[in-house]
């Protein structure tokens, strides 16, 4: 069955956050090492969700705590900025740069189903992401709408429910197989997406797809054309 909305993961799936986040380092911050220091910020986004996840702190929007990881960062790397420079460095994941294939194949995919992403990012997040990297959204979905982060079920069933489908008429989209897994469990369906350079060079995880995922292609582009022709691997 082809599906009805396709939901996507967007930080290493749409958007190349790695590059993107270290530009600005380095404009901001030209003492540090840019990509070094963009890893270890983007290293403390697990830990600093898990707090919410496990009822630790109320739920709050991506962007708070992406600048509390700042924080950290600036600490570990010993840097210090003043807080207005502070403040535009938090918001370098408004302006990720989207991978070559994203802007014309999630166009293209979009003739032919809802598209969404489903992110930890917020709304406000999303939107001048979208506006700056030039993705065609449909609306926004994911954290701020379930109040959750994923991986927890309730952010892809909520996703699924704003959009007045049954989960098994929708198809999350990431280059994560972990995020996969989790949207599967919850009843969607799943696609992945290779990006070997997610991560940089060296890059050992997610390079290929680790279950029986119902679409399989080589970026968004690809994707797009296969559910024009209804092949799935």
């Amino acid at each position: 069955m082809r599906p009805q909305a396709f939901i996507f993961d967007v930080f290493g799936t749409v958007v190349d956050w790695r590059s993107g986040v270290a530009r600005d380092v380095s404009r901001a911050l030209p003492q540090v090492e840019p990509f070094a220091f963009a890893a270890a910020w983007r290293a403390r986004y697990q830990p600093a969700m898990e707090r919410v996840r496990a009822g630790g702190r109320p739920y709050v929007a991506l962007d708070e705590l992406h600048a509390e990881m700042l924080d950290e960062t600036l600490a570990a790397f010993g840097a210090r900025m003043t807080p207005p420079a502070r403040a535009a460095l938090a918001t370098a994941w408004e302006r990720l740069p989207a991978w070559p294939d994203a802007p014309d194949g999630l166009a293209r995919l979009r003739t032919m189903a809802m598209i969404a992403p489903c992110s930890n990012g917020s709304i406000a997040l999303m939107t001048r992401l979208a506006r700056y990297a030039g993705l065609p959204w449909d609306c926004v979905l994911g954290a701020d709408v379930a109040r959750a982060y994923k991986p927890q079920p309730e952010v892809y069933l909520a996703a699924a429910a704003a959009l007045r489908l049954a989960p098994g008429a929708v198809m999350m989209v990431a280059a994560h197989n972990d995020d996969l897994r989790a949207a599967r469990a919850a009843g969607l369906m799943a696609g992945f997406i290779p990006r070997p350079q997610e991560h940089g060079p060296g890059q050992t995880a997610d390079l290929s797809p680790d279950g029986p995922w119902d679409l399989v292609a080589d970026d968004i582009a690809d994707l797009a054309a296969r559910v024009s022709l209804g092949v799935g691997r």
